[in-house]
């Protein structure tokens, strides 16, 4: 049987949409959805939307906001930045982790844990992204990674701490490629970090959901949300597409 957790999805727009342009996927994506979503929805439009989108979502409570990514400090003399302080009154979540924030930027295991560090403090629900390369991939290493990772990650959380995150695994290599992990690899992965969970926070760590993330669509979300061990979505291109988005949401509740 599922373990009593309640599937979420998230959206991640990226480097996509004016204002004018979030703001009206924002309804397009109310407007589709139903009045009652069997799951968690999240949207995560760029820092410049956040108070746009959120004004207009205000007091529909099917849908939260969460920030893309921040800075690990306080506030500070950090010219481009977001500190995790400046979003409390603009969202609820924020990615960290994400491999584009790895590939492009640099961002270390180190930097990724003081960031949740930093989210927690400020009181932000932090969704951990994990994943191994190709290379990594064909080389049989998966699990090691993701493992890694998510001590990397949650290293000195407490039990309560944990339990407000959330994990996704994405593969490095199905980022924007089109091709998503197979169900089978997906669960595999999963297992792996809610290995890890285990031995370190116990029960508390089947509280701790994680998603699949890496090219998920209307076409393969069921067959992923068929496997129990997979708590949600972290959606990239589909969530700049409403009617695709909401089919997604739409399978994450049948599914739950």
């Amino acid at each position: 049987m599922r373990p009593p957790r309640r599937r979420l999805v998230a959206g991640n727009w990226k480097m996509h949409t004016t204002v004018a342009e979030a703001v009206g996927l924002a309804e397009s994506i109310q407007a589709g959805l139903a009045a009652l979503p069997g799951c968690e929805v999240v949207l995560l439009p760029p820092f410049t939307s956040l108070w746009a989108v959120g004004r207009r979502l205000a007091g529909d409570p099917r849908i939260q906001l969460g920030a893309q990514t921040m800075h690990a400090g306080p506030p500070g003399p950090h010219t481009g930045e977001i500190a995790a302080a400046m979003l409390v009154d603009l969202c609820t979540h924020v990615l960290l982790g994400h491999s584009e924030r790895r590939r492009e930027f640099g961002e270390t295991d180190e930097l990724i844990h003081r960031k949740l560090e930093a989210a927690l403090t400020a009181g932000l629900l932090p969704i951990v992204a994990v994943g191994e390369s190709q290379a990594e991939h064909d080389a049989g290493q998966t699990a090691e990674v993701v493992a890694d990772q998510t001590r990397a990650a949650l290293g000195g959380c407490s039990e309560d701490e944990a339990a407000r995150c959330v994990m996704a695994y994405e593969p490095l290599w199905a980022i924007g490629t089109g091709r998503s992990a197979s169900v089978a690899d997906a669960v595999g992965a999963v297992d792996a970090i809610r290995d890890v969970l285990r031995s370190r926070f116990g029960p508390v760590a089947d509280t701790i959901r994680i998603l699949y993330g890496g090219s998920v669509d209307a076409g393969n979300a069921s067959q992923m949300f068929a496997a129990p061990a997979i708590d949600g979505a972290l959606v990239g291109g589909a969530s700049l597409r409403p009617a695709d988005f909401c089919a997604i949401v739409r399978a994450a509740g049948l599914a739950g």
